[in-house]
């Protein structure tokens, strides 16, 4: 699916298969624009869908603002059809970078098993079966469902930028997708970046791996969806491959190698080479979970890495989280508590180490 001309991509969500089913209710969800523009537009995904579905209402509002109606095709309501994904017409707003956006969504049949992004680490507000259509609703009295932790149906936003002049996408796993990071405070080491020029969008997908699927496709094969597809994209950070290496102690996957994991990432800059996007890659965390000899491949694929010749650039985050007494471990202060995520703290350690190199992007192809 083509986007507008002359937009940029503002934020997003990975689209995933096994969302939950609704019937006659409105979701109601937050998104955080990474950038400023006019002539905004949301993209709705039904990428996972068997069957059409229809979007009986949809309205949008800026935070601290009522919800105001928003159209596809000029009528009141979408109908996605099964494996597509379409572009609202322009929102009646002003899209400011840092300023909450509230997206409504009327579902008034039952949908079955919806696309969705799983972990938002954003609440998301429902109403209970069969409340009808609350999408202009001003507050949440109506929201008396569950509170949730995911988006539904919504991909992506893109504006004609005010300043931005192109789109950086974080790729990876949990730790990029914001695992264990604080809910609705948007910590996330994507969201702390502020690259010069570049608006910043979220492509983690928790699980994800780089060279298998498993419940998602492998970042191999998602790649030229959820980055080199995006509005105006000139550079993505690669934070992926840990999973690869806890494969082979799951049953759904088998270890890999240091030179299967490289050659992973240089079929990915390879691709974004084409594009013209630059890609700045990191080296793996460590990880508690890992036996011995899969942390002996992660150090063998940071050394390589850090020897260059792989990624345009490369931020060392395992030098950045670990702990220097015990290199195989996260530093205490930035271990949620499983060993693997970053806390909040961890999260801003990140970005920290990736800043420096994504705010020298070229907003030319490289």
């Amino acid at each position: 699916m083509s986007s507008p001309a002359g937009t940029v991509a503002v934020w997003g969500a990975a689209p995933m298969p096994f969302g939950r089913s609704f019937r006659d209710q409105t979701v109601r969800m937050v998104v955080r624009p990474s950038a400023s523009g006019s002539r905004a537009r949301l993209r709705l995904s039904h990428l996972y869908g068997a069957e059409e579905l229809t979007v009986g209402a949809l309205s949008v509002a800026v935070e601290g603002s009522r919800p105001r109606p928003v159209s596809v095709d000029g009528a009141p309501k979408a109908i996605l059809g099964a494996g597509r994904e379409v572009h609202t017409d322009v929102l009646p707003i002003e899209v400011e970078r840092g300023r909450d956006l509230t997206v409504s969504l009327y579902l008034p049949d039952v949908t079955g098993s919806t696309t969705h992004h799983r972990d938002a680490f954003t609440t998301t507000y429902l109403s209970p079966p069969g409340s009808g259509d609350l999408t202009l609703a001003p507050d949440l009295d109506g929201f008396t469902g569950p509170a949730l932790r995911s988006w539904y149906l919504l991909s992506g936003l893109s504006v004609v930028p005010a300043e931005a002049e192109g789109t950086l996408v974080a790729f990876g796993d949990s730790i990029t997708d914001g695992a264990y990071s604080t809910v609705d405070a948007n910590r996330r080491w994507p969201d702390l970046l502020r690259p010069d020029r570049l608006a910043v969008v979220n492509a983690g997908i928790g699980g994800n791996r780089l060279l298998s699927d498993w419940t998602d496709p492998s970042g191999e094969r998602r790649f030229e969806r959820d980055v080199l597809e995006q509005p105006g994209v000139r550079a993505a950070v690669v934070l992926l491959g840990v999973n690869d290496l806890l494969a082979g102690l799951w049953p759904q996957g088998t270890a890999v190698s240091a030179q299967e994991v490289l050659d992973g990432y240089g079929r990915l800059v390879k691709e974004a080479r084409k594009h013209g996007v630059r890609v700045v890659g990191c080296t793996l965390p460590p990880a508690r979970t890992l036996r011995r000899e899969r942390d002996a491949v992660r150090r063998e694929v940071n050394e390589r890495l850090r020897a260059g010749g792989v990624f345009d650039a490369l931020a060392d985050v395992d030098a950045a989280l670990r702990d220097p007494r015990d290199t195989g471990r996260l530093r205490g202060g930035y271990d949620s508590g499983d060993g693997l995520h970053p806390n909040d703290a961890g999260m801003a350690a990140v970005a920290r180490a990736v800043t420096p190199h994504v705010s020298r992007v070229p907003c030319e192809p490289p």
